[in-house]
């Protein structure tokens, strides 16, 4: 099969990758449309050690494995866990210490035609969502939980930081609690396509930090927490969503002088993301720049990776 495969160093389209396989546990997914996303374009800088085929956002056909679901349209979940441990027993799956990780720990992801995940991974795309809206389920489950780790209602001042593909779907999550919400971002252009949800946007060169409950730091930038730090008010709250490479550097003390909460915040569940596209409660297709063959994919991570640029998708 056709894929992207990352070495450690060279990104490079292998044209005979040998495909995955299944079995009765496990189901074979010919993948229809892959999204790159800001974590990818950290794997190609060291993250997480990672070699062999990236990504984790994809929708697509099972084509093997358990009979009941052959032939059905899905996305998946990319936590593998493994079924056995006390976090399994627990019900932290995503959280399984012997877990893998499609296309960023252990585990091949879905910048392939093919893709290997476990079944019970998997859930049915409504039928009025087209792949376009599809792909974009796990970054969208990503900021639904941000509302299962911290309370936010209509009494709440939420600041987003970042205007990416993540903060702009975490801005229009989280404005569907009634809380006020503030999206920062670099470019105007961007910040534009939330303001008819209501929410309100500041550029950063003119931004000046006011004290707010919640912060979602969502940059991409080793400089994000600082900025939270200086916008969130004592016993306020940081949730850290930025996967960088690099490391970071700055003061912790302001977390122990205001007593602010930093949570880290990852992978979601799949049916709130699923539930709110299907009934038109998110808007992502405005969020999609570019779609690009799987055979032009080196292209497709090098223009994903430009300042600036939204959702670039690959058509498998």
């Amino acid at each position: 099969m056709r894929a992207l495969h990352w070495d450690g160093e060279r990104l490079t389209l292998a044209l005979s990758h040998p495909a995955p396989k299944s079995d009765d546990v496990t189901a074979l997914v010919r993948v229809r449309l892959a999204g790159i996303c800001s974590t990818d374009l950290q794997i190609l800088k060291g993250y997480m050690g990672f070699h062999g085929i990236p990504g984790h956002e994809f929708v697509g056909e099972v084509s093997d494995g358990p009979v009941e679901l052959v032939g059905r349209r899905v996305v998946g979940e990319i936590n593998f866990a493994c079924g056995r441990c006390e976090s399994c027993a627990g019900g932290f799956r995503r959280h399984c210490p012997n877990r893998r990780v499609m296309g960023i720990l252990g585990a091949d992801g879905s910048f392939a035609e093919y893709l290997s995940i476990p079944a019970e991974n998997l859930h049915a795309v409504p039928g009025n969502l087209d792949n376009d809206e599809a792909v974009f389920i796990e970054p969208l489950a990503a900021a639904f939980e941000i509302l299962e780790q911290v309370e936010i209602d209509f009494t709440s001042k939420v600041l987003v930081l970042g205007d990416g593909k993540l903060g702009l779907l975490c801005a229009q999550v989280l404005s569907l609690t009634g809380a006020r919400v503030t999206l920062v971002g670099r470019h105007p252009k961007k910040l534009g396509l939330v303001k008819k949800f209501g929410i309100r946007t500041d550029v950063l060169a003119d931004w000046r930090p006011t004290p707010v409950d919640v912060v979602i730091e969502a940059t991409g930038s080793s400089t994000g927490l600082e900025m939270a730090l200086s916008a969130a008010r004592s016993r306020g709250t940081i949730v850290m969503k930025s996967t960088v490479a690099r490391e970071h550097t700055l003061s912790l003390a302001p977390l122990v002088i205001n007593e602010v909460t930093v949570v880290g915040s990852r992978c979601g569940r799949f049916p709130p993301a699923l539930e709110a596209l299907a009934q038109g409660k998110i808007a992502v297709k405005p969020l999609i720049e570019k779609v690009y063959p799987l055979s032009h994919g080196v292209d497709a991570l090098q223009h994903a990776a430009q300042p600036g640029t939204l959702k670039v998708l690959l058509k498998i």
